[in-house]
């Protein structure tokens, strides 16, 4: 997406054909759950099936541009030695130009491995960006409780709290601290859920920096520097590229560019 593509219904707008715009989003969709890096995208330009606009319909095209020059890109698998459970979540407050609902998303990883992902739409308006980012880590912790268990059903019970890395301040101290009534009393459940999972060392909620949480590109457009690199360190790239000469017999490139 372009940065700060403003995607909205204006009045009077050219209007796209209105069938040929579903089946393209439609098909868009379908491949968003093997393409991580277009799901935000993707979640975009499917708000407006029920009358796209011209915009609408150059912003689909944009992505299928993009597909057609990343067409061998896939998530790389490694062993990495571990099993270990991580999620980075995150939001974009009242990025929503039409209902200024703000858009949460994350990603999850286990053994260091990109399991699964979402971009969605909040279904409330929230009043702050520390309340936008408490319910991004809610709809993570969730997913997080259902890997845990799928886990420990097929024989490889978690031993370590699960790290949910969150770039927000106020959203992590209001999941630690119960004294936050007047500030959060409108997301009482979701704090009330939050903060069980960390008494009872479940999980834990690292700060992290904003330039390195990989769940931007869930949330917000961004440039295509940032964009390269968190596709990079999710392992979303085109495993088959090989550089001749760069490793020694029998090594491949990695998404990061080194040699295993």
């Amino acid at each position: 997406m372009m940065v700060n593509h403003g995607l909205h219904m204006e009045d009077g707008a050219d209007l796209a054909d209105k069938e040929r715009y579903q089946r393209m989003v439609g098909k868009l969709i379908y491949l968003s759950h093997t393409r991580p890096d277009i799901a935000y995208a993707v979640g975009v330009v499917s708000q407006f099936m029920h009358q796209p606009q011209a915009s609408h319909m150059e912003a689909v095209l944009r992505i299928v541009r993009y597909l057609k020059g990343t067409a061998g890109h896939g998530i790389l698998f490694k062993s990495n030695g571990h099993l270990e459970i991580q999620a980075y979540t995150d939001a974009d407050w009242a990025g929503d130009k039409g209902t200024r609902r703000s858009t949460s998303g994350y990603f999850t990883m286990v053994g260091g491995n990109l399991v699964t992902w979402r971009s969605k739409k909040q279904k409330v308006v929230a009043l702050s960006s520390a309340e936008a980012e408490f319910r991004g880590v809610a709809r993570g912790l969730a997913e997080i409780l259902w890997i845990r268990k799928l886990l420990t059903e097929i024989g490889f019970p978690p031993t370590t709290a699960t790290k949910i890395m969150c770039d927000n301040k106020a959203a992590i101290q209001i999941s630690e601290n119960p004294v936050q009534h007047d500030r959060t009393k409108h997301v009482e459940v979701d704090r009330h859920f939050i903060k069980e999972k960390l008494e009872e060392g479940i999980i834990e909620i690292p700060y992290i920096a904003s330039k390195d949480q990989l769940a931007d590109i869930l949330t917000k457009e961004v440039n295509g520097n940032a964009f390269s690199s968190c596709l990079s360190k999710l392992s979303v790239c085109d495993p088959t590229t090989q550089l001749e000469g760069e490793c020694r017999k029998g090594e491949k490139i990695d998404c990061r560019g080194a040699c295993v």
